[in-house]
């Protein structure tokens, strides 16, 4: 038969314009869309092998081939595939969004159900045919100014057929010329445009079907070299895979050097269907700061890549999970680049989220070390599972905390098990916020629940608290920070350890104390809304305690840096009245209330509370009146010693 011309429809004119310099960001998902292409052609191929059809050439491997030439600037792109027609040549290729793919699918669905077990496994194979044939075929001209396509049909008695269009009015289909060249299946030749010679570059093309395409089913072939090497292990059977594959895996996809903390393999039929491959790293990533935006899984569809890091796919809690999800049934707009708005996503995203929550549970009673060794990695990150309100109750067994009843910084403790070590009657979680174990162990908040042998939480991150307060309570246990602890609460236990306590004041000196009382809140005016006696203290001097209940100082901290006010809040000062410090200033008190040295000491005092609550803006003023002092102090031990 002749050459024919043929006219692109208008519309079809007004979309490939679209598609061709406006629709794509990167020019290079055009090598992606026709190797999905060959790939569609090669399912098909197969799928009707099954059925008991005679392909020609059957002995030909199902294989993609690529090869350039640079002098006259071709890009060639062939399969073994299904092939074409003329007639498909000219319906398929020449109007956009007529998918030889999709028509092929929607053939197979309009088969009677009563058809064959045979058939219905094709049907299965089927479902993996990929991509819109129509659509995606057109961003090579992104890049060619011409293109030729060479096909011949791998079940219809005629010759190949060459199909020739610069991309903008008009295409021509012709007999090929070259008949016994075509053997079966389909020849893609771009001429590529002077600005995309990048593409005529082996390392390019290499880099190109490796981020793309790595996991198509078939052999892709570059001059001559195999490049999809690795499996789609996703879509194996969990039976059949042993850890090292695994391993090797997580290395391909991460370029981590470090084998996987922890795998789980995922193959999902309802509510939509999908197979994920989950890795937990055995390294941490700072996903507050540097990697704040790289995080997600590789979103496929059928094998091939559609978004790198999909944050759709998981909740920010789970964002340290690496890995890949491939679905069957996510719906795409014209472009694989632009995802459409919809409910698939959004299904997967919660039924990962089930999948793993479950995994954790499974991990943290058959192997609390290995779970505690995940908390260790990725337990900051997991904390911010405390706003996702449908698994609140999942989430907040798994949360792990270092504790006054563990003998090291590193130790962790469930709340479970700081449930089963409550006393009889406690209805509490108690917990202290502080930069480090140290800082919570000596805080002057801490003291009575020492001495009543109260266990308390340490809690090192912002997030603590606020996931803490947000929770409110596990099971019958309210949480409750130490700083606002009610003293009538904590009288009702008895000590667990004898204190050593000063000799009790005279009546005399009770009206003197009240009175050194009055001189402190003279000396530090405004900057203490109160001062009181405390019941909470035993080794400590004084600390500060919030005028309302309602907020830590470690919340009130953190609220002031976010509303940029650096100010230092009223607070009330509970002195401890049995300390020496304290003694030895009502002795000052009482000789003579002016002495100057005791506005000094009290300031000095009161800086030292500032300190340990992080509230200090000036450490300057407290070192220099702690130099006068020592100075004194030095002097009297002199004197006393008679030096």
């Amino acid at each position: 038969m002749s050459e024919t011309n043929h006219e692109f429809r208008a519309e079809t004119r007004k979309v490939l314009n679209i598609l061709t310099h406006s629709l794509y960001s990167n020019r290079e998902i055009f090598l992606r869309e026709l190797i999905s292409n060959a790939s569609d052609a090669l399912d098909k191929l197969r799928f009707m092998q099954t059925q008991g059809k005679t392909a020609r050439e059957a002995e030909l491997p199902l294989e993609i081939r690529i090869s350039v030439d640079k002098v006259q600037n071709i890009l060639t792109v062939t399969d073994t595939g299904i092939g074409m027609t003329r007639e498909e040549m000219v319906e398929n290729l020449g109007t956009i969004a007529h998918s030889g793919s999709e028509a092929f699918l929607n053939e197979l669905a309009s088969h009677k159900p009563a058809e064959s077990a045979e058939s219905e496994e094709g049907k299965g194979d089927a479902a993996s045919i990929i991509g819109r044939f129509g659509i995606g075929f057109y961003s090579v001209f992104m890049v060619a100014d011409k293109v030729e396509v060479l096909s011949r049909s791998a079940f219809a008695d005629e010759p190949a057929h060459l199909w020739t269009s610069d991309g903008t009015g008009t295409f021509t289909v012709s007999e090929a010329p070259e008949q016994e060249e075509v053997h079966r299946g389909t020849t893609i030749r771009a001429y590529i445009k002077d600005d995309a010679k990048e593409f005529l570059e082996r390392y390019r093309l290499e880099n190109i079907i490796r981020t793309h395409s790595s996991f198509i089913p078939f052999p892709i072939f570059l001059e001559g070299d195999r490049i999809n090497t690795t499996p789609a292990l996703w879509r194996e059977p969990k039976f059949s895979i042993k850890k090292e594959q695994y391993d090797e895996f997580y290395k391909f996809l991460t370029y981590d050097q470090k084998a996987p903390l922890d795998t789980l393999h995922l193959s999902v039929d309802a509510p939509v269907q999908f197979n994920a491959l989950l890795f937990v790293p055995d390294t941490t990533q700072d996903y507050f700061g540097t990697f704040r935006d790289h995080w997600g899984l590789d979103l496929y569809a059928r094998r091939v890549l559609i978004q790198r890091e999909n944050k759709e796919l998981i909740p920010e809690y789970l964002a340290f999970l690496r890995g890949v999800v491939d679905t069957e049934d996510l719906p795409l707009n014209i472009s694989r680049e632009t995802l459409q708005e919809n409910v698939v996503l959004r299904k997967i995203s919660q039924t990962i989220s089930k999948q793993v929550l479950g995994h954790l549970e499974k991990l943290a009673e058959s192997d609390p070390e290995k779970y505690n060794a995940f908390w260790r990695l990725h337990g900051k990150v997991f904390k911010l599972g405390y706003s996702d309100f449908v698994n609140r109750d999942r989430i907040t067994p798994l949360l792990r905390f270092n504790s006054s009843a563990l003998n090291e910084a590193d130790d962790l403790t469930s709340l479970d098990e700081y449930i089963s070590r409550a006393k009889e009657g406690q209805k509490e979680i108690w917990y202290i916020a502080a930069p480090g174990r140290e800082a919570a162990k000596t805080s002057p908040h801490s003291e009575i629940f020492r001495r009543k042998g109260l266990e308390v939480l340490y809690l090192y991150e912002p997030v603590d608290e606020f996931a803490l307060e947000t929770l409110g309570k596990y099971k019958d246990f309210s949480f409750k920070a130490v700083e606002l602890a009610d003293n009538s609460i904590l009288d009702t236990y008895p000590d667990a350890e004898d204190a050593p306590k000063a000799a009790p004041l005279s009546g005399e000196d009770l009206s003197a104390f009240d009175q050194l009382l009055a001189t402190i809140r003279k000396v530090l005016g405004d900057q203490i809304k109160d001062v009181r006696v405390s019941h909470r203290l035993a080794d400590s001097p004084a600390c500060l305690v919030a005028a309302d209940e309602g907020i830590t100082s470690s919340m009130d901290k953190l609220m002031r840096v976010l509303q940029k006010d650096d100010s230092i809040p009223q607070k009330i000062l509970e002195v401890n009245r049995e300390h020496p410090l304290l003694r030895n200033l009502l002795k000052i008190h009482k000789a003579d209330p002016e002495d100057p040295q005791l506005a000094e000491m009290i300031q000095n005092l009161f800086d030292a509370t500032l300190l340990l609550d992080g509230y200090l803006k000036d450490p300057h003023e407290l070192a220099t009146r702690a130099t006068r002092l020592l100075e004194h102090a030095g002097a009297w031990y002199a004197d006393m010693k008679k030096l």
